[in-house]
């Protein structure tokens, strides 16, 4: 019995690092983020490849913040310098050195084909997304092979009627009120997936009453879209435009329009 109590304590310690980062814990969906669909059965190269890409296009556009894109670290302990006690010196070093912020970072979703990739200050999930859409839509050519569809979401709460109401007037309404327009049409896309407590015509009569008068609803090719994303028992949105002008973000489908004349395997896109 003592055994048992004091193997579930060692495992508990070890779901910790030295600085308190978890090693095993599921990391809480929290945004701002990206959601992403894959290809069923690749979601770990999804996450590979969204991580180079994210890297990438976030060194190009913030550059300020490239010292904390990436894993970039310095391996000392190659060099050979000094004897045996200077090398353990540094490697006890190396381990009680603080771990640095990742910008980006997966969160568990435990839901095949579903990804989320969060990101910190500051990165822009609606501006990373749009560059990686229209750096496809004019070349052709996806930077991925397995990722489908990229929805940025500015901002995310609990999923219920009172936050979801909260964070659209904290991600939402300020996009209305300092716009220069003195008014959009606008349609409110909401995807829900896994979660069955909020309705959904409940919801979208909650949402279109806190939109400013003088925006309309049009259903079917409005200026600005307001993204919706509830997952399970969390949601997430965002604002943006010509969201069906490229297919809903769907970078795959963009590039086999875009190539019409090559034929791809089931489940890619165009990579180079």
């Amino acid at each position: 019995m003592a055994d048992k109590g004091k193997s579930s304590r060692e495992a508990k310690r070890r779901r910790y690092r030295s600085d308190g980062t978890p090693i095993w814990g599921k990391r809480a969906i929290d945004g701002p983020g990206v959601w992403v669909t894959c290809v069923k059965g690749k979601e770990k190269q999804t996450v590979g490849e969204l991580y180079d890409l994210f890297s990438a296009l976030g060194e190009e556009m913030w550059p300020n913040a490239e010292g904390r894109l990436g894993d970039k670290v310095e391996d000392d302990m190659d060099k050979d310098e000094g004897d045996l006690e200077t090398q353990i010196a540094k490697e006890i070093a190396a381990m009680k050195k603080p771990r640095k912020e990742q910008i980006f970072a997966n969160c568990q979703t435990n839901t095949p084909c579903v990804i989320f990739i969060s990101c910190k200050s500051p990165i822009d999930p609606v501006a990373l997304v749009t560059k990686y859409v229209q750096d496809v839509v004019e070349t052709g050519v996806t930077r991925t092979k397995y990722t489908q569809r990229l929805t940025p979401v500015s901002g995310s709460c609990v999923a219920n009627i009172p936050e979801i109401c909260g964070l659209f007037k904290k991600v939402v309404l300020p996009f209305f009120t300092s716009a220069e327009v003195k008014a959009y049409t606008y349609k409110i896309e909401l995807r829900i997936r896994n979660h069955h407590t909020v309705s959904r015509d409940l919801l979208l009569a909650e949402l279109a009453g806190l939109v400013p008068e003088g925006n309309k609803v049009e259903l079917k090719s409005p200026e600005v879209f307001i993204l919706i994303e509830l997952f399970k028992s969390v949601c997430g949105m965002s604002v943006v435009q010509d969201y069906y002008r490229l297919l809903k973000f769907n970078v795959m489908e963009i590039a086999n329009a875009k190539n019409e004349d090559v034929e791809f395997k089931d489940g890619e896109g165009r990579v180079v």
